[in-house]
């Protein structure tokens, strides 16, 4: 990038990828031994552009490089479709998440200036893509339907910022309880997922372990009750008890506790956790946290591009999701950096209006507003 594209807005957005870390591992990999024009880190760059543009096509993203300002913060005067796609299904999906983890790196040194005194929040779950069978025959799951998923650990700071910390792409028929070696391997910290990732015998290995966990219970559940616990009239919970779960020949080790309570729909829930340190109330807020990974995955679905893709190899799916994943780690690191009130979605829609100007307009604005809703919530 020359000196007018570094001090652009998105040169600032940007900047916190570590390209000369990046570009140690392409040559390492030999990613661009044969490559005559559009490098690995081009094409990282143009892709994130094209996310943030939610550019539809490969001949879209070609067009979009005609462009001067993107073309001279590239090094490109112009690229073929054609070119993009091989780029695509060439590049090691392993040098994105790369990215994608350093990234996560830097919001963790962000966050540990923050105190707190409860664990953070840990959100685990899934979401299958669906693709085309007669394209992606590779990704197929059912008789008649291909797809991906998406194995997801979220971090919830607070309600405006939540920020995806682990992931993992596999087709579709992969089923969401085999990733939790991988998504839960940490003790600081409290796990929530839902009655899909339901295991008895990994239940008793987190107490072991240390490892603190919430989760819905299934309904067919058996459970062996060992003493119940008092529940203020006005509260939101229906019962609090400690308890074994399964049935004589498979129950757990380890004892429980679960409560009762209702959900947003009025609809009642059992929640199993093996914290006994919180209320009930506490347990039952800490659980509804989880509408924050839908969310999540609604907002990737609507604002860059994972709906549909690029490429029909599985090195192109997983390349497209981890830049949308860097897209938005990117952003989190604008709203730590400004301290903004305003939402992740906001911010892209500023960006993409001051995208090759001083990135201190950008700033400023952000500022601005967020100094603007401090006034009137003062007041």
């Amino acid at each position: 990038m020359d000196k007018n594209t570094l001090i652009s807005s998105f040169g600032k957005w940007v900047a916190p990828i570590n390209f000369s870390h990046f570009e140690k591992q392409v040559a390492a990999t030999n990613q661009d031994k044969y490559t005559k024009k559009l490098t690995t880190k081009a094409y990282l760059m143009l892709f994130l552009y094209a996310h943030l543009q939610e550019e539809e096509s490969l001949r879209a993203i070609s067009d979009a490089v005609l462009d001067e300002d993107l073309g001279q913060a590239l090094g490109l005067d112009g690229i073929s479709a054609s070119q993009l796609s091989r780029k695509n299904r060439e590049v090691d999906p392993s040098l994105m998440a790369n990215v994608f983890l350093h990234l996560v790196q830097q919001i963790h040194r962000h966050k540990q200036g923050k105190k707190r005194v409860d664990l953070p929040v840990k959100i685990i779950d899934s979401s299958t893509i669906p693709l085309s069978l007669s394209r992606y025959k590779w990704a197929t799951f059912r008789k008649t339907k291909a797809g991906v998923k998406l194995h997801l650990r979220l971090v919830f700071m607070d309600k405006g910022t939540v920020y995806p910390e682990k992931a993992i792409v596999t087709p579709a028929n992969i089923h969401d309880r085999t990733q939790l070696e991988v998504l839960i391997d940490e003790k600081e910290a409290m796990y929530v997922f839902d009655r899909g990732y339901v295991d008895y015998e990994r239940f008793d290995r987190y107490c072991d372990k240390g490892i603190f966990f919430a989760s819905r219970l299934k309904k067919n559940a058996v459970i062996r009750t060992l003493e119940t616990f008092s529940v203020a009239e006005e509260s939101p919970i229906m019962s609090d008890s400690m308890v074994v779960i399964g049935t004589p020949q498979k129950r757990t080790e380890n004892v429980f506790r679960l409560i009762e309570t209702v959900d947003s729909k009025g609809n009642v829930i059992r929640l199993v956790t093996n914290r006994f340190d919180l209320s009930a109330e506490e347990i039952g807020d800490i659980y509804r946290s989880r509408w924050a990974i839908e969310l999540f995955f609604k907002w990737l679905k609507q604002h860059v591009r994972i709906k549909t893709f690029f490429g029909t190899s599985e090195e192109a799916i997983q390349n497209q999701i981890f830049m949308a994943l860097i897209a938005y780690c990117l952003l989190v690191l604008v709203q730590m950096e400004t301290k903004a009130k305003q939402s992740i979605l906001q911010l892209k829609r500023w960006l993409k209006s001051f995208l090759w100007k001083s990135y201190e307009k950008w700033f400023h604005r952000i500022q601005f507003r967020s100094m603007r809703r401090k006034r009137k919530l003062s007041t």
